[in-house]
């Protein structure tokens, strides 16, 4: 089973985010984040789905496991089903547009 402070703290470096940094972006208190590191506790699973959205995922990709893990912004995913519904000639336009950038 995933270490859930080891796997908080992974992604908050990541993206070289402070606890204050990842308080404000999950809408927790920094101290209920502290609290946790200090008394080594898990956060509750409503909480940890606060910490996901502040980091932009899922709680099932907070618990993928392995590097098949595969995190997609909305955005990402929006283009990841537009280009779903493209012919293969339709595809090749796009590859060359986006090479010629």
């Amino acid at each position: 089973m995933k270490d859930v402070l080891k796997e908080i703290t992974r992604l908050r470096i990541k993206r070289k985010w402070s606890e204050y940094e990842l308080a404000k972006n999950s809408g927790l208190t920094q101290s209920t984040i502290s609290t946790w590191y200090r008394k080594n506790q898990t956060p509750t699973i409503q909480t940890l789905d606060k910490v996901c959205k502040g980091f932009g995922i899922t709680l099932s990709q907070f618990f993928a496991e392995g590097d098949d893990a595969v995190f997609l912004t909305p955005v990402q995913k929006e283009m990841l089903d537009s280009w779903s519904a493209l012919n293969e000639a339709q595809k090749q336009l796009i590859l060359d547009l986006l090479k010629s950038m």
